[in-house]
């Protein structure tokens, strides 16, 4: 039988086992420190002095959790082997997977992680808990592409398309597709967003899935296509986690803190975080001249908005990744007349996300954009969306662009 109690030993949680670990007791084990592992916890103490049998598929669990928190940044470390258990490990040859300690006072020393030259400083604002790293960094540049006023009346054409080049665009978001031939992409038009030239866009049809293009501007003839949307450059001037001291972060709340860090009155915004309740919208139809509302009203308009918009009634998707691009400002005065339509009136951002699935998520800043990329490599993605202001994290990391006047 197996038995087990939480508890904490030096701001960790550990887990005292109790019994036998085998294939009868395995799938516990498991669902220990899954739920443990997608809760956020990094670092997983394991108690063993109580245990007096862990057979190969035990074994097997303690394998998976481990491979799992490696790739994040986190480790169990396990306590108090007893001979038959020590045993075990030893002979499957994955003794060195772990590390281990036999008393409990040398765990200080054993997380102790030097964090060389970089000076991370912690804050805490409006109830969020924050730690960044500053750095410096000159003004980037934000700019706009096509008309987003052709989307509420449906009036878009094969002359409305702007082809732009991956390399000229770092991050952005808009309504684009892929594909060489207009007649090919035409009704594929979808909300998208670019990341560290990481492209992704989910078309407005019926029973979409998102597609994407990792590193896109490796591919020199590629070029996206947008009837509408902007983009940003810069290097980052902080990267950052947060964590709400109590509860899940709001959105607005979040963006008041990074300027609460900046001084510049409009920012790029990189986000990779754990939802809290994901509240986005998107389209449903592509917003062309040939597919005009017949009532020759607006798509936005109470008629015909549930056949044009996804539109959620609550948040949902909760304790999946979600990575986020876009911009925030501290007023919206401050954006220049051209670019005002870019942040909706009773606004201060604008930004698209994508819902990934539900995994483990790493937390070290210095690795901020390493991590972006895993992401988009391991974890499955499901929507592409404009971010409404309900959404909520549990908490991640994001980078923030000082963008200039």
């Amino acid at each position: 039988m197996f038995e087990h109690t939480i508890t904490s030993e030096d701001s960790m949680t550990c887990i005292m086992a109790k019994g036998r670990i085998d294939a009868l007791s395995s799938s516990d084990i498991k669902k220990i420190f899954d739920e443990f592992i997608l809760a956020g916890e990094r670092i997983l103490l394991v108690d063993m002095t109580s245990v007096h049998y862990v057979s190969s598929a035990g074994l097997r669990i303690f394998i998976s959790a481990q491979k799992e928190l490696k790739k994040v940044g986190g480790e169990i470390i396990l306590f108090g082997l007893t001979d038959p258990v020590l045993k075990v490990f030893t002979m499957s040859g994955l003794f060195h997977f772990f590390r281990t300690v036999t008393d409990k006072k040398n765990l200080p020393d054993l997380l102790h992680k030097d964090s060389g030259q970089i000076k991370i400083t912690t804050r805490e604002i409006d109830g969020i808990t924050i730690e960044y790293i500053e750095r410096e960094a000159d003004k980037g540049s934000l700019f706009t592409i096509g008309a987003q006023d052709r989307t509420a009346d449906s009036s878009y054409t094969e002359r409305d398309v702007i082809a732009v080049k991956p390399a000229d665009m770092k991050f952005g978001c808009g309504l684009a597709a892929l594909g060489d031939s207009y007649d090919e992409y035409k009704n594929l038009f979808g909300e998208s967003m670019v990341i560290n030239n990481t492209f992704f866009f989910y078309p407005a049809v019926k029973h979409s899935s998102v597609d994407f293009l990792i590193n896109a501007d490796q591919n020199p003839g590629m070029t996206y296509k947008f009837f509408h949307g902007f983009g940003f450059g810069g290097d980052y001037r902080y990267v950052l986690s947060f964590q709400g001291k109590n509860e899940a972060v709001e959105l607005p709340s979040l963006i008041r803190s990074f300027f609460n860090l900046s001084q510049a009155n409009v920012l790029g915004v990189v986000m990779l975080a754990k939802s809290g309740g994901f509240w986005g919208m998107n389209l449903k139809r592509v917003p062309l001249a040939e597919q005009k509302p017949s009532n020759g009203k607006s798509i936005f308009d109470s008629e015909s908005f549930p056949d044009w918009i996804d539109f959620p009634v609550e948040p949902s998707y909760i304790n999946n990744i979600a990575a986020a691009t876009g911009i925030a400002v501290r007023e919206r005065a401050f954006l220049e007349n051209e670019k005002a339509f870019l942040v909706s009136e009773g606004s201060t951002f604008h930004l698209h996300g994508g819902v990934f699935d539900k995994a483990p998520l790493g937390n070290n800043i210095a690795d901020f954009d390493k991590e972006m990329l895993r992401v988009f490599n391991e974890c499955p993605v499901y929507k592409i969306q404009h971010i409404l202001g309900g959404t909520r994290f549990s908490g991640g990391m994001a980078a923030i662009i000082e963008i200039g006047d």
